[in-house]
């Protein structure tokens, strides 16, 4: 089994800090998103996150749901790709000597981590590795999850829950299109 670099188990955390199918999102709040980043080790003080700086975390994160879903055959929204760039743009991060990017030492505190995050993103993409994370393709759901499929075919968290969902429905409609007779048609005409 392939196992997912650091970066990737950055990655999908942040990105399934909300919840489609519960309603539910970790960071919809200021103080959401600094528990959430303290927790992970890229906040060292629980300090206050700016309003501001709270929306540009949410903007970074809708633009890599974005991504994600690209990866299953989703058509991204330009919009929110775009956003997450114009975020990105003020959150620069620094080459050291050795090659390693790093936030920029004039972030504050509370907008290092996001470049972090960024980071961690960029490394997935130079790698290649970024085609491994996927959103899952199934809408209801939308979670995020690291593909370990050979040939990195596979569209749904789990098989046994959202692709048997997708699976069924496909199912069903295939029947019902058996059974309905042809819009306009009687059922009880013949074919000429």
């Amino acid at each position: 089994m392939l196992e997912p670099p650091a970066s990737a188990v950055l990655v999908e955390a942040f990105a399934n800090t909300v919840d489609v199918e519960e309603a539910h999102d970790e960071i919809a709040t200021p103080a959401g998103l600094a528990d959430w980043l303290k927790d992970r080790g890229l906040l060292a003080s629980p300090g206050e996150i700016s309003t501001e700086a709270h929306q540009n975390y949410v903007t970074f994160r809708a633009g890599i749901r974005e991504e994600l879903g690209a990866h299953v055959g989703d058509t991204p929204d330009a919009e929110l790709l775009a956003a997450a760039d114009r975020v990105l743009a003020a959150h620069p991060v620094l080459v050291t000597a050795r090659g390693a990017l790093t936030p920029a030492a004039e972030l504050p505190a509370e907008r290092r981590p996001l470049a972090a995050l960024a980071i961690a993103w960029s490394e997935l993409v130079t790698t290649g590795d970024a085609a491994r994370l996927k959103r899952c393709a199934e809408h209801t759901c939308g979670w995020a999850f690291w593909d370990v499929s050979k040939n990195r075919s596979r569209r749904w968290c789990s098989m046994k829950v959202c692709g048997n969902r997708n699976k069924s429905r496909s199912y069903a409609s295939r029947q019902r299109q058996t059974i309905e007779p042809p819009v306009g048609r009687d059922p009880g005409e013949q074919g000429m």
